[in-house]
């Protein structure tokens, strides 16, 4: 397989939708057959969901299930690095990381196309809600939101929760990144009406749309299928442009590889029309840091 050895205008990019099972290793190996039905495709950059090794284990606090933690790297980091550097391919690998006896965290590190590791983050929302009881298990990302230069484009990862926070989207745009990825697993509670259901998906689609619109940037966001426990997940995994049209999108029921052919020239086409960079009042935000705006300022 012949791949190039630099970043060129356009990239094509892999979502890999799956349904996950209880075996950790044949999630893994269905996971390394999407990688490898995407690079047969001509995909150079793959993004796996949100903890893919295992059925989404945050609808309960359970602490046996801390088991399922590994290092990084480690077992997961170890086998899709040899894929990536077999395949040419850049990796996004979501991993559930044991940092330290106690201290875990929701990550995903970026593999380069050679299979050395080039990006490392934990996400740093962590949600709880029903059936999303994530703080049981994370400790809030510290290593802060990134640009991670690949062979193929610069990307930024985000996971999950942090899909619904602008902020996050801006500073991995405003360090560099063309394209923006969200591991997920997001979907419905049992139970739930129909109408509230499309609402909530739809919600979902045009939050992530809106970052690719506001930040003149490529957004790509990956979710599983299938019913585990309570949760009904919705697929419809999808990839949009600068402008916020969606190139591609998979179903919400079916296992899918979702390619899309990104041309990296949209971002500059796209940012001379909606200069949102140029025009930012960057003297004026300082009220981004604060919690809610019910006070006036410390003045130093």
């Amino acid at each position: 397989m012949t791949r190039p050895k630099s970043a060129g205008p356009s990239v094509r990019v892999g979502l890999v939708q799956m349904a996950c099972g209880r075996d950790p290793q044949q999630n893994l190996a269905r996971a390394e057959e999407g990688v490898r039905k995407a690079a047969r495709r001509g995909v150079r950059i793959v993004c796996l969901q949100e903890l893919f090794r295992s059925r989404y284990f945050c609808q309960e606090e359970d602490a046996r299930l801390f088991g399922l933690a590994e290092a990084i790297p480690g077992p997961t980091t170890e086998a899709m690095s040899v894929l990536a550097g077999e395949l040419e391919v850049v990796l996004v690998v979501p991993v559930f990381e044991k940092r330290a006896d106690g201290v875990y965290h929701n990550s995903a590190v970026v593999l380069d196309a050679d299979g050395r590791m080039a990006g490392h983050y934990r996400k740093m929302h962590i949600p709880d809600d029903p059936l999303y009881y994530e703080k049981f298990y994370f400790a809030p990302g510290d290593l802060g939101f990134q640009a991670v230069r690949t062979r193929y484009a610069k990307i930024g990862v985000l996971i999950c929760w942090d899909q619904w926070f602008p902020e996050a989207a801006r500073l991995a745009a405003l360090q560099g990144a063309q394209i923006l990825f969200y591991p997920t697993a997001i979907g419905w509670l049992s139970g739930e009406k129909a109408a509230e259901n499309r609402r909530q998906r739809e919600a979902w689609t045009v939050t992530q749309r809106a970052h690719a619109v506001a930040n003149g940037v490529f957004v790509a966001a990956v979710n599983r299928v299938g019913r585990e426990g309570r949760l009904r997940f919705w697929g419809s995994s999808f990839v949009c442009d600068p402008f916020g049209c969606v190139l591609a999108q998979a179903s919400e029921q079916q296992e899918e590889v979702l390619v899309a052919e990104c041309d990296l020239r949209e971002i500059d086409r796209t940012r001379r029309g909606w200069p949102f960079l140029r025009d930012r009042r960057i003297d004026a935000y300082e009220g981004l840091v604060r919690r809610f705006m019910d006070e006036p300022p410390v003045k130093s």
